[in-house]
């Protein structure tokens, strides 16, 4: 009985109150934001349960038991549930494939009873957990391609049967994990590439052919000069390259009577030089000059089936993508939610309209304004000033989470920290983003503000384990059977 009070005690003393609060009272404020957006007549008569902001209401009742009970419940067996959950959860996963409801096109969802849930939203707390528990294994290294190799598995396999959903925008999310991998010792070039793929695939849409091959020429330059330095030589060889695309594009216009095109004249001016400079840098063996070489192969490869990639989104993704990067502009279709959204954070000037007296959202300007587009009922009602005091608890409890990570005395608390930080982080990014116009539109929820019982209880399952994980932090004794930090 003693040693069982004195754990609670510790527990009682280890938790970080602060978080809490923050946690909290971001819940607090998304709830108001929630009825500010769904304020009508009925609801000035009175309350209602019926109401989102009524169902809402119980489901923050609900996720407050279930913080509890985390609390209570002892951190092994996060550890030891980790994988049955996340096996439990992929099945979950592919039941929904067959047995789901279809809404807004995506079958994401299960029926249970008078509600629905969202597997997609618990399958980010499972693969948290799964992961926090297997790269805090003594048998992982992330020097080992086979340790590297099975954790990229862990996280793909959600987010592939999530995509077979039809459900993109909660599938994009599991790449948060990256950050994780990163924070771990994941190969930096891997960053690198996918930074590429992000840059090539944007504007391949903005430039034209040979405009975005030059730049994929200098990036690779400069990423090798960073590497290994030698300034001098870097701008020598694209000296070098302009000129011998300038001579071989000035001879084929004469062989062609001006018809040469210069896009295919710098492709073999690089190609000619990437031969000698790969076969200088195989036999002094500069693995990051080849690195660069392969990096450029890929970008140019990557160019050439960009259409396709493209060609195969679903419309409403092409016309968001296209929209968003102002090669159309549709301000009363495809650009219409986005663009209203913008009207109503624009409205709010620096201090906003006030609480309830949004006119955007009130009269339903902004679709998805109580879900989605969230947002846009703090930027008109609480304007620049409240829209800053937002994000800001949000940076401030990401950047708490990321501190409790650090402080942990084993692997699978710092994983697992790392984890939920970055879930929240993309969230808010993504979410945010969209209603300015910054990304694109794919659907994922601002955390504790966007109208949602699965949303909410799954944030709630993420912050207070870590919580749990961090209150009972120790010196690294093998509790969990893992490796220290």
């Amino acid at each position: 009985m003693t040693g069982s009070s004195t754990n609670n005690r510790m527990a009682r003393n280890g938790i970080d109150w602060g978080s809490v609060a923050i946690f909290f009272s971001l819940m607090l404020l998304g709830w108001l934001n929630i009825y500010a957006a769904v304020f009508d007549d009925a609801a000035r008569a009175g309350f209602s349960m019926d109401s989102r902001y009524g169902s809402q209401l119980i489901w923050m009742g609900v996720s407050v038991l279930a913080a509890v009970v985390i609390m209570l419940i002892d951190e092994i067996y996060y550890h030891i549930l980790a994988y049955p959950s996340y096996i439990l959860m992929l099945a979950v996963l592919l039941a929904t494939l067959f047995i789901g409801t279809e809404v807004n096109g995506a079958k994401s969802w299960l029926r249970l009873g008078g509600f629905s849930v969202q597997p997609a939203e618990f399958a980010k707390f499972t693969t948290a957990l799964a992961l926090a528990r297997y790269m805090s294994s003594y048998s992982f290294s992330m020097a080992d391609w086979r340790s590297r190799l099975f954790a990229v598995l862990l996280l793909a396999a959600p987010m592939a049967v999530i995509l077979l959903q039809n459900d993109a925008g909660s599938a994009i999310v599991f790449a948060s994990f990256l950050i994780v991998f990163y924070r771990e010792g994941f190969n930096s070039w891997v960053y690198v590439a996918l930074g590429m793929v992000v840059f090539l695939f944007v504007f391949s849409f903005l430039w034209n052919p040979a405009t975005l091959l030059a730049a994929v020429i200098v990036i690779c330059t400069l990423i090798e000069g960073f590497m290994n330095g030698g300034w001098r030589d870097k701008v020598r060889y694209l000296a070098a390259v302009a000129l011998v695309s300038a001579v071989i594009y000035l001879a084929a216009a004469l062989l062609t009577r001006g018809e040469a095109g210069f896009y295919g004249c710098l492709l073999a001016a690089a190609g000619l030089s990437l031969i000698a400079v790969g076969i200088y840098a195989w036999r002094a063996k500069l693995k990051n000059v080849l690195i660069c070489i392969g990096m450029f192969v890929g970008s140019v490869a990557f160019t050439q089936v960009v259409d396709t990639v493209f060609d195969h989104m679903q419309l409403h993704q092409q016309k968001r993508i296209l929209n968003l990067l102002g090669v159309e502009s549709d301000p009363q279709e495809w650009g219409y939610n986005v663009n209203q959204s913008k009207i109503a954070i624009g409205s709010g000037g620096f201090f906003g309209k006030g609480y309830l007296q949004g006119t955007q959202t009130k009269y339903d300007f902004v679709p998805e304004q109580s879900t989605d587009f969230i947002f846009c009922t703090v930027g008109e009602e609480w304007g620049f000033v409240g829209s800053a005091v937002v994000l800001g608890l949000f940076c401030w409890l990401i950047l708490r989470l990321i501190r409790m990570g650090e402080r942990q005395q084993e692997a699978f608390g710092r994983v697992y920290c790392y984890g939920v930080a970055s879930i929240f982080l993309f969230h808010v990014l993504v979410n945010v983003g969209m209603t300015i116009g910054l990304m694109p539109v794919i659907g994922i929820p601002l955390p504790l503000f966007s109208y949602g019982g699965s949303s909410l209880f799954a944030f709630t399952l993420l912050f207070f384990v870590a919580v749990k994980l961090d209150s009972r932090r120790r010196e690294s004794d093998g509790h969990f059977g893992a490796r220290p930090k």
